[in-house]
C-alpha cells in the first residue's frame, strides 16, 4: 500500500529522493483526474511544469495518467511559469483544470503537485479534501493519448497588452532580473525587452548552483540580485520565485523591498493610475501598511487566513480588485484568480515609468504618508509532536499579557493573533506545509517587534507567562 499522502495550502510537495516518485504521482494525477473525469466527462485538462531535473518527465507521466480518464489533455511543450497555466485554463471554456509539476519556493530538492480549477484558480478547500480524500492505496495503470502544445506563448502575448507600452519604452528602464533558475527565466526578459527595458538576467541559465538556492524572493535569497543590481546602475531588480507566482524586489540602492511594501505600491498604482476599485484581500500575516493603504485609498478589506486559496475564495464573491499574501503571492482576479508573479514586475514597471519616479523614492514617499514599521517572521523548526502539541493547545489561549503589554484583540482564526493598542501585533501559526511554527510580529521599532517575535517564540515552546 502506498504512503498517505497529505496537501498543504497549494497542493502536494515531497523530496525528489523520498517520496515524490513516479506511483505517488500517479497516484495523485489518478485521484484529480476521476473528479474531473466525473464532474466535466471529456474536458479538457492542461498540464505544465517547471525546470526542475524530472518535471518535465513527471508531468508526462501525470498527463497520460490523467488523459486514461477520457479526458482531453494538453501538456506543454517546454517549462512554463504556473501563471501560464492559470491564464491558458481561464481563457479556454473547454477547460475543467490543470496540474503543475512544480517545486515553486521550495529547496533545490523538491517537486510538487499543483492543482488548477476552471477559472484558472487554485480551487476550494473542498476541492483540495476531495482530491486528497480520493488518493488511492495503489498507482493506476490506466493511460491515454496526449497532445503537446505551447501555451507559454499565448501568455507572454497577452502580458505585454496588459500595461501601457508607450509609457514603459518611454521611461528607458534598466532592471536586473532574477528568476532564481525557475520557470519565468528567459521569459519576463522577452516580455520586458518588446516592452523597451534594458534586463540583465541573473540566474537564467540551468546551472548545478541552482541546487544551493531556494528560489523564495525574500532574503538571503535575493543577494545576489542586490549586489548585481548596484553593479549594474540599474533602476530596480525584479524576482520570481521558482514557478513565478511571486515578486520579489530591490531597489536602484541594492536594498530589498519587502512583500509588503510591494503590494502597497501595486495596490496604489491600480486605484490611483488605472482607476480601478473593488475590496481588497489580505493575509492575516499581512503588514499594517497594506491596511493603511487600503483604507487611504477609500477600500474596503478582509482579512483572511494564511494561503492564497482563502484569498481565491473570496475573490469568487465578486468585486474584489486584487488579493495577496505576505509572500509576495498578489493576484488580480479581473486577470484570472489566482497569483501571477510576471504581471505584478511588469505593474512595478509601469509604476516607476508613468510617476517618474525609483522604487526608493516611490517606497520613501509610501511611508511618508503611512508611517513605516518594523516586520519580521521567525520559523521554528520543531519536532513533529510538539507543533501537533502546540496546535491544539492554541485554540484555547488567551494571554493577559505578552512582553508586558495587554492584547486589545485576540484572533484564533489561524493560530493565535494578539493585537495590542498601538496596533503592534503578533502571530504565532504552525505552518500547514511544513514542520515549522511561524511567529510574526510588527512593531513601531525593531527592540518592540523584537521582544514580541522573543514572547512568540517561548509560546512556541510551550512557555507561557
Amino acid at each position: 500500500m502506498g504512503a498517505m499522502i497529505r496537501f498543504g495550502t497549494d497542493g502536494w510537495r515531497a523530496r525528489r529522493d523520498g517520496e515524490f516518485t513516479e506511483e505517488n504521482v500517479v497516484r495523485v494525477a489518478d485521484a484529480a483526474a476521476s473528479l474531473w473525469a466525473q464532474s466535466h466527462p471529456g474536458a479538457i485538462v492542461y498540464v505544465g511544469y517547471d525546470t526542475r531535473p524530472g518535471a518535465d518527465e513527471f508531468a508526462r507521466l501525470a498527463a497520460r495518467v490523467i488523459a486514461g480518464h477520457g479526458l482531453v489533455v494538453k501538456l506543454s511543450d517546454r517549462y512554463t511559469p504556473t501563471p501560464a497555466l492559470s491564464w491558458t485554463i481561464s481563457h479556454d471554456a473547454r477547460s475543467c483544470g490543470g496540474l503543475m509539476i512544480t517545486g515553486s519556493h521550495h529547496p533545490a530538492d523538491y517537486l510538487g503537485v499543483k492543482f488548477r480549477v476552471a477559472d484558472g484558480g487554485a480551487g476550494s478547500t473542498e476541492f483540495v479534501s476531495e482530491v486528497e480524500r480520493a488518493v488511492g492505496p495503489e498507482p493506476t495503470d490506466l493511460r491515454g493519448p496526449i497532445d503537446i502544445v505551447d501555451f507559454t506563448t499565448p501568455y507572454l502575448d497577452a502580458l505585454v497588452s496588459l500595461v501601457d507600452g508607450d509609457a514603459i519604452a518611454n521611461a528607458h528602464l534598466h532592471i536586473v532580473y532574477d528568476p532564481m533558475y525557475g520557470a519565468a527565466r528567459g521569459y519576463l526578459p522577452a516580455v520586458l525587452g518588446a516592452l523597451g527595458v534594458e534586463v540583465d538576467e541573473i540566474h537564467g541559465e540551468s546551472d548545478e548552483d541552482m541546487e544551493d538556492m531556494r528560489p523564495e524572493p525574500i532574503e538571503p535569497w535575493v543577494d545576489d540580485c542586490e549586489q548585481a543590481v548596484v553593479e549594474a546602475g540599474a533602476c530596480c531588480g525584479l524576482i520570481n520565485d521558482g514557478d513565478a507566482d511571486r515578486v520579489g524586489a530591490v531597489d536602484e540602492k541594492g536594498r530589498f523591498v519587502n512583500a509588503h511594501k510591494l503590494f502597497s505600491l501595486i495596490l496604489g498604482h491600480l486605484v490611483r493610475n488605472r482607476g480601478m476599485s473593488g475590496r481588497v484581500v489580505l493575509g492575516l500575516a499581512s503588514s499594517l501598511l497594506t491596511r493603511r493603504v487600503a483604507r487611504a485609498l477609500g477600500c474596503r478589506y478582509v482579512v483572511k487566513p494564511v494561503g492564497f486559496k482563502y484569498i481565491y475564495m473570496e475573490m469568487l464573491k465578486g468585486g474584489v480588485l486584487i488579493g495577496g499574501e505576505e509572500t509576495g503571492g498578489f493576484g488580480i482576479p479581473s486577470h484570472f484568480p489566482e497569483r501571477d508573479g510576471l504581471l505584478m514586475a511588469l505593474l512595478l514597471c509601469e509604476l516607476m515609468a508613468k510617476s517618474g519616479k525609483t522604487l526608493a523614492e516611490l517606497v520613501e514617499e509610501l511611508e511618508d504618508a503611512l508611517g513605516s514599521t518594523s516586520y519580521a517572521r521567525r520559523d521554528l523548526r520543531l519536532q513533529y509532536e510538539d507543533i501537533e502539541a502546540l496546535r491544539t493547545m492554541l485554540p484555547g489561549i488567551n494571554p493577559r499579557r505578552v512582553a508586558g503589554r495587554e492584547p486589545v484583540r485576540v484572533s484564533h482564526m489561524d493560530g493565535l493573533r494578539l493585537e495590542f493598542e498601538d496596533e503592534s501585533w503578533l502571530l504565532l501559526r504552525p505552518s500547514g506545509t511544513e514542520t515549522l511554527v511561524r511567529v510574526y510580529a510588527e512593531a513601531q521599532t525593531v527592540e518592540m517587534r523584537d521582544e514580541l517575535l522573543d514572547a512568540g517564540t517561548d509560546m512556541a515552546h510551550l512557555k507561557f507567562d
